[in-house]
């Protein structure tokens, strides 16, 4: 029996702030875990501003601002490894996706490693996506190796974070894709009334379906095709934003369309598969409206975890794939990213 005391962190598209989970893993005849501390730092104004505007800049403001963050990052989680009861193995970073076109074998998670190392002061895992891409897979999503090994007592694993991605088991091999987007959008929209998000989808209920718009989302070429598939931000602003903004609607029936939107696509895409217990974690799961709407739609029980899992569960699976990684074990899926192969992603700093 083997344990491991690992760090995961992880900044989603959603910009909410970086999660960090401390979690003991230990591989006897199946993987297990336990999460000694977790916490959310949210970002500053500043930080929501540079990571949003990160796309726009020159070659030398992007290197400079990859260096930034990984310190920011590194000295994270040198705080918030003070009062662990011992010394981490590794920390283990997803970093911050500024670029995802893996058509064009690309994808790009600023935080330099090599700071996050040198001022943690602890081995660190990172770029865990770009092998993926070179062998030709769509580097997204990477959860699934943790869904299988880690959450493997449930059918289906949906993660509502700024886009959602469903993990699943169907002939003996792990399958998993990007469905669309879900904070990214909300929060996109909220914010022209004032708030970060709209709370328990209070908001989103006072409006009013806009049918068009409605079946025009819903016939966007992306959901007709079939996994391995993957999602960025450049598709949203260039696909799904523009769509949106052609109809000049209050943000309260933008809102209640989206709802509408991404509970049918939620449902879409699980229903296909034989019925069972599904785990819904990210930020959405909060939601209760959109959990409502999504509820009355799939033939699926749904499961609500504790609010640690909902909130921490990328991070706790980031924190494994370092592991993985660290083993030089498997963790990353030819099933679930379309890849020529199986292998064990990432990169390994020693301060």
């Amino acid at each position: 029996m083997e344990t491991y005391l690992s760090v995961g962190c992880m900044s989603g598209t959603s910009l909410d702030g970086l999660d960090l989970v401390a979690c003991r893993f230990t591989a006897d005849k199946e993987w297990k875990f336990e999460i000694l501390k977790a916490v959310t730092i949210f970002y500053s104004h500043k930080w929501v501003h540079k990571l949003s505007n990160a796309a726009g800049l020159n070659a030398l403001e992007f290197a400079l601002l990859h260096n930034e963050f990984g310190k920011f990052i590194g000295k994270q989680v040198a705080d918030f490894c003070t009062d662990l009861p011992e010394n981490p193995d590794l920390v283990s970073s997803h970093g911050h996706t500024i670029f995802h076109q893996p058509q064009e074998r690309l994808t790009l998670q600023i935080g330099n490693g090599a700071f996050i190392a040198a001022y943690s002061g602890l081995p660190t895992a990172c770029d865990f996506r770009s092998l993926d891409v070179a062998l030709k897979g769509q580097g997204a999503p990477l959860v699934p190796i943790g869904d299988e090994l880690l959450f493997g007592k449930y059918e289906i694993c949906l993660n509502l974070g700024g886009i959602a991605n469903v993990s699943f088991r169907e002939e003996d091999q792990r399958k998993a894709f990007d469905i669309c987007p879900v904070n990214m959008a909300l929060n996109h929209f909220i914010k022209e009334l004032g708030y970060e998000y709209d709370l328990d989808g209070n908001l989103g209920r006072t409006g009013k379906v806009q049918e068009e718009l409605l079946a025009l989302l819903n016939e966007l070429e992306f959901y007709q095709q079939k996994g391995p598939k993957s999602l960025g931000r450049e598709w949203f602003e260039e696909e799904f934003l523009p769509l949106i903004s052609s109809f000049q609607l209050a943000p309260e029936d933008i809102l209640r369309t989206l709802y509408e939107h991404i509970s049918d696509q939620l449902s879409f895409a699980v229903d296909q598969y034989p019925k069972g217990q599904i785990l819904i974690t990210g930020g959405g799961a909060h939601n209760v409206f959109l959990i409502e709407l999504f509820s009355e739609k799939t033939k699926h029980k749904t499961i609500i975890p504790s609010a640690q899992i909902i909130d921490f569960k990328e991070a706790i699976i980031f924190a494994f794939l370092g592991v993985l990684r660290l083993r030089e074990d498997v963790n990353c899926l030819k099933s679930v990213t379309g890849a020529s192969r199986d292998h064990s992603g990432g990169v390994i700093y020693r301060p």
